[in-house]
């Protein structure tokens, strides 16, 4: 709701002369509009050349004069306003002590009826200071931002010497009140007040004391009151200095904090914090204005409108909406994001109504910006297929990964890792090596693309490839292991997953004897592959395989095995693979990744990596290059 109709409601719920004495804020308002707005620097651009001939100080000289009047004028009225405010709090306030001085019984139990019907005006009146002094806030913002000055700290510290603003005697007097209807003030009779007592319908005051006040008549201690609340907010060239500038002052009035925020830009800092308010007395923003000139920073703050439920109702750092998922998005690419892919991933999040609450960098500092983590807020109605495949398009577009994953508890609590063999952990295809030696490269090789394409039945080409070996010297795979080429980032990717505590496997489509290879090279945990079977003397293959063929599901419903094994869920499981038989494994895992993969397994992955390195998995899972160094150096 727009303030200028909030206070318009609140005014019919006031008394006649109160509503009279508000400031009128639409009057206000309306004069910004009109005559300061026209003029200020940071609305209306300047006339170029040919618009207004002459030099540019006689335009500057010009605006700033009808500029400095308007203002002028603008602060002309809001003195009358804070005047016609004050006139009236000063005279309720001496009414109120002139009442409390002039009924002795208020100090005692017998005038505890009487004593909490003028706390509850007291506490009016204190609202009343507080709505017209929240209005004259926001009116000088809205001053400050369409005129170019920043006037608002300086007009607020002026004012800090008005009788409203310090409310010493309304202070007393609240606390007085509250002793007397709490039962701790002066009273007759020997015994100790008695103390309020928790009831199924809420506070009460035992029953000798309510024999003697009529019903509903006691008021809870200041502790037990509802209290305002305040986003207060500064912004600074002085980084810590800001934050204890802002705390100082809160501990200082005693506030109590809700929820805080942080944002650093080198030395500037933006520090944050939902406060609840002890009272409605108003001296913490003449303090905290004082402690902003002081650091040379920016205060603002915004009342939160409890009636109407407050607008912050979750994290500082979420955003203001509701209906809403919470993602997590890593864009990378090796040789550096470039505007032009940032500005098209972002025009993309627009369109979808997706907001950003948070931009990490994770590649290392004083390098290239190569990687960027992401904490988006995804409305609930967003059809994910078609974004993914808006993602995908994006990627192949700009050479840049994109991958999204739900931002909850299993994506930070991954625990096993499971690997495709062949042009994932090795760069090779071990039949095409072996094929090498059988003198059916070519063969084999065709079988094999047409396989990871899926064009055929991954078991079949199996067999046809198998087949195609028969006769070839076991000795081959001896030759073939010491020539295999390990990826880019395999070992560094591996040692770290273990330093964290993560298992590894491989399953493999290839061959039993490779794979327990690479099993040993890279310190994992499993190794599943076919078993090649040799003739009966050892020497030659015989074109065949024994035991279950690791086509799509067998490798699906190893991942099950080995997770069921080691006692984590399929959330928290890892799958990485490039080819059409991985899709089952990397369906079945919490994340999938397709690493330089054939374009059918790119488009039905939910994550993909296109960058020579496997070090790039660790972005995915929320590691920067500085706990990556960290990790190798351990």
């Amino acid at each position: 709701m727009k303030f200028g109709r909030y206070l318009t409601e609140l005014r019919g719920s006031l008394p006649e002369e109160w509503a009279s004495s508000c400031i009128d804020y639409i009057q206000l308002k309306d004069h910004i509009k009109q005559c300061v707005k026209p003029h200020g620097l940071t609305s209306t651009s300047f006339p170029t050349q040919a618009q207004a001939p002459g030099s540019f100080a006689s335009i500057f000289e010009s605006r700033i004069g009808k500029l400095q009047d308007s203002v002028a004028d603008f602060l002309r009225l809001l003195d009358k306003e804070v005047e016609r405010f004050t006139s009236t709090y000063n005279k309720e306030c001496d009414e109120l002590s002139r009442r409390f001085a002039s009924d002795p019984s208020l100090d005692s139990i017998a005038g505890l009826s009487s004593a909490n019907q003028l706390l509850q005006e007291v506490i009016k009146l204190e609202k009343f200071v507080f709505l017209n002094y929240t209005g004259i806030n926001k009116i000088l913002k809205k001053c400050d931002r369409h005129s170019g000055f920043r006037l608002q700290e300086h007009y607020i510290v002026r004012l800090s010497s008005q009788r409203f603003y310090r409310a010493e005697e309304l202070s007393l007097l609240k606390k007085r009140l509250m002793d007397a209807v709490s039962g701790s003030g002066s009273h007759s009779g020997t015994s100790a007040p008695p103390s309020p007592m928790v009831t199924s319908e809420g506070l009460a005051l035992p029953s000798p004391l309510l024999s003697n006040v009529p019903k509903n008549a006691w008021f809870p201690p200041a502790a037990l009151l509802p209290q305002q609340k305040v986003l207060v907010t500064m912004s600074g060239p002085h980084g810590t200095d800001i934050i204890g500038a802002v705390l100082e002052n809160l501990a200082r009035h005693n506030c109590e904090v809700h929820d805080f925020a942080l944002s650093r830009l080198y030395h500037n800092v933006t520090f944050g914090c939902l406060i609840r308010l002890a009272s409605d007395n108003v001296n913490i923003f003449s303090d905290l204005a004082q402690s902003a000139r002081k650091w040379d920073a920016t205060l603002s703050f915004d009342v939160q409108d409890a009636a109407k439920g407050d607008p912050v109702t979750s994290s500082l750092e979420d955003a203001p909406y509701q209906g809403r998922v919470k993602y997590t998005a890593t864009v990378l690419n090796q040789n550096g994001l470039t505007p032009r892919f940032l500005n098209t991933w972002t025009r993309l999040l627009l369109d979808e109504r997706i907001s950003v609450e948070k931009m990490t960098r994770l590649s290392a500092s004083g390098a290239r910006l190569c990687s960027i983590e992401y904490r988006l807020s995804v409305p609930s109605d967003v059809d994910f297929d078609q974004f993914r495949a808006a993602l995908f398009q994006l990627s192949s577009e700009h050479g840049t990964d994109v991958a999204v994953q739900p931002n909850d508890v299993f994506r930070k609590n991954k625990r096993l890792v499971i690997f495709d063999m062949d042009s994932t952990l090795i760069q090779q295809e071990v039949i095409d090596e072996i094929a090498k030696h059988a003198g059916v490269v070519a063969d084999v090789a065709r079988i094999t693309e047409a396989a990871m394409n899926g064009e055929i039945d991954f078991k079949e080409s199996l067999r046809r490839r198998v087949a195609l070996l028969k006769g070839t010297p076991t000795s081959v795979l001896e030759t073939v292991k010491n020539q295999l080429t390990f990826t880019e980032g395999a070992h560094f990717l591996c040692r770290a997953l273990k330093r964290l505590g993560f298992k590894l496997a491989v399953i493999s489509g290839g061959f039993m004897p490779l794979a327990l290879h690479v099993k040993n090279q890279l310190g994992l945990d499993y190794a599943f592959a076919n078993q090649l079977k040799a003739s009966s003397d050892g020497q030659t293959l015989t074109g065949e395989t024994v035991g279950p063929i690791v086509d799509g599901m067998r490798k699906a419903e190893l991942l099950e095995v080995i997770a069921q094994a080691e006692a984590v869920t399929p959330e928290q499981v890892i799958a990485v693979g490039d080819g059409a038989n991985d899709l089952w494994m990397l369906a079945a895992a919490g994340l999938g990744i397709a690493f330089n993969a054939k374009p059918k397994v790119q488009k039905e992955a939910r994550a993909r990596i296109n960058q020579t390195s496997l070090r790039n998995v660790l972005y995915l899972l929320g590691y920067t290059d500085d706990d990556a160094k960290q990790l190798a150096d351990m």
